[in-house]
């Protein structure tokens, strides 16, 4: 109750300042002299840079490599917002306890305008819930793309074509990624086309390239690690043989040991692929100057990583 009256108390007082970032007219700001942006994570940070570049001062919420599902805002999160002149994030729930405080300032999702029959939907403890993860979703990503594109073009109107030509450089640049990405799944028998991860981060994965998926833990990383589904994870292993399994940069690795271990109590030994530059990136880019900090990087990563230890 009291952490909700301190967000409560934090709304009202950034839906009063009259800079708010959903209440700003277009441009920005006359201290800074260029538009002051703040997304929530580092995948929205990256897609900026793309469009944008230097000519916006971009500010990052959620440090790269911290779990978006469990983030909450901070005192300097909200002085961050206050001062924005556009804010972006994710949508989809994804900023999970954020949510209620992006909404309140009229931050943009770039979600927003996604067809309702590409969003993801799973069941959880007896309710469907919406997949976040998107972004595993190539075409999903570039439509999210675009929506940054159109919120930063109506802020910035004199840069709107140097940002149409950045967007439709880098669709061209997705695009082979996805190509990229089918090569090298491709090398990898049917039968070991199986991604076993700690959350139900790639379910839009697996849908794009028919890659079954299985995970211990649900959508959120905030959800309970309940003893029979962890058993019920070793079980499908064991039963299909699968030679290796994937810690992710944003959980806790101990989760896949302790598959690991429920595996071997079973008779069958797999490998953790785990370590310094050898997790999946599920939830956040690296942090900059690290292999990964890149949308197209964490992808090839993750392919290249799958793909090594799979085929």
């Amino acid at each position: 109750m009291f952490r909700k009256l301190l967000m409560i108390i934090a709304v009202t007082m950034m839906t009063a300042c009259a800079g708010n970032a959903g209440n700003m007219t277009s441009g920005p700001t006359e201290k800074s002299k260029k538009l002051n942006v703040v997304v929530t994570t580092s995948f929205l940070e990256d897609m900026v840079n793309v469009l944008a570049g230097d000519k916006v001062d971009t500010q990052l919420i959620i440090p790269a490599g911290e779990d978006p599902h469990t983030y909450e805002a901070k005192p300097e999160d909200n002085t961050k917002l206050q001062n924005a002149d556009l804010v972006l994030y994710h949508g989809l729930h994804f900023e999970g306890k954020m949510i209620e405080l992006l909404e309140a300032i009229n931050a943009v999702s770039v979600s927003q305008n996604f067809d309702e029959s590409k969003i993801g939907r799973m069941e959880e403890d007896g309710e469907t819930i919406i997949d976040p993860h998107f972004w595993f979703d190539i075409d999903l990503y570039k439509q999210a793309t675009k929506e940054a594109a159109k919120a930063l073009q109506e802020k910035l109107p004199d840069l709107k074509d140097e940002i149409e030509e950045n967007l439709q450089a880098y669709l061209k640049k997705l695009d082979e990624l996805d190509t990229y990405n089918r090569e090298q799944l491709n090398m990898i028998p049917a039968d070991r086309r199986i991604l076993i991860t700690p959350h139900d981060a790639f379910n839009y994965f697996s849908r794009r390239y028919d890659i079954t998926v299985k995970a211990p833990q649900g959508v959120s990383t905030d959800a309970e690690l309940s003893n029979s589904d962890m058993a019920e994870t070793a079980a499908y292993i064991v039963e299909h043989q699968i030679k290796a399994i994937f810690a992710e940069t944003t959980t806790d690795p101990a989760r896949m040991e302790k598959l690991k271990e429920s595996c071997k109590a079973k008779g069958f030994d797999v490998t953790v692929v785990a370590g310094e530059g050898k997790e999946l990136f599920s939830d956040s880019l690296a942090p900059k100057g690290q292999a990964g900090d890149t949308y197209i990087d964490m992808y090839r990563h993750n392919i290249d990583l799958i793909v090594s230890n799979l085929k």
